[in-house]
């Protein structure tokens, strides 16, 4: 599948690139891209909540009335769960939600999305660029001129601060290396903007 390569104006530089069909030729596996996903978003979560049980609850363990007789249910303490400031039974415990996903399996995933992209038409290539410092308002004109709506994430072949500072504060858009975009990121994006060289470099 070959593609046009667009200038930062959002006009065809008259080039195109040949889309390797490793990455984007492929038959998406939604197992694949559900498992990813959900290891994502696992990853996302701290697991700090902490509710006390009763050993953990500071009050006094006297027992609070005599054993029988009293018409009610026994009681041992006020720590009891049946009481009001109480501790709480089965509560929960910081713990960690991150789940294994085979390395193989997450290639898989990432290579479906980047196809379904490819194949609905929803990536754009550009030509590689620079800012001279961040700006912001540079950043949005780009997207406009590439008439990007909705969520996008632009991808580069390497680390570039000043784009992605330039890029960071805008609602619904990102900039990631290609080394570091992940299957989330790409799934969620109405419109995947990639430089040339980082498909060059997935040609290698």
């Amino acid at each position: 599948m070959k593609v046009d390569v667009l200038n930062i104006q959002g006009q065809s530089t008259g080039r195109q690139i040949e889309l390797p069909e490793s990455f984007f030729g492929v038959e998406p596996s939604a197992h694949a891209v559900y498992l990813a996903v959900k290891q994502y978003n696992a990853a996302q979560r701290q697991g700090t909540h902490k509710a006390k049980e009763r050993w953990e609850i500071a009050r006094s363990t006297k027992k609070i009335k005599r054993q029988k007789g009293t018409g009610t249910a026994r009681a041992g303490s006020m720590k009891s769960p049946l009481f009001r400031g109480g501790g709480r039974v089965f509560g929960p415990k910081p713990h960690d939600y991150d789940i294994d996903v085979n390395k193989k399996v997450k290639l898989l995933a990432k290579v479906s999305v980047l196809s379904d992209k490819a194949q609905k038409g929803m990536l754009k290539v550009v030509e590689d660029f620079q800012f001279e410092k961040p700006n912001t308002k540079e950043f949005v004109k780009l997207l406009n001129n590439l008439q990007v709506e909705g969520k996008s994430i632009v991808v580069l072949e390497s680390d570039n601060k000043n784009v992605y500072l330039s890029g960071r504060n805008i609602p619904k858009s990102g900039v990631a290396t290609l080394k570091d975009v992940n299957t989330y990121q790409i799934l969620h994006a109405d419109v995947l903007i990639m430089s040339e060289n980082s498909i060059k470099k997935l040609s290698l």
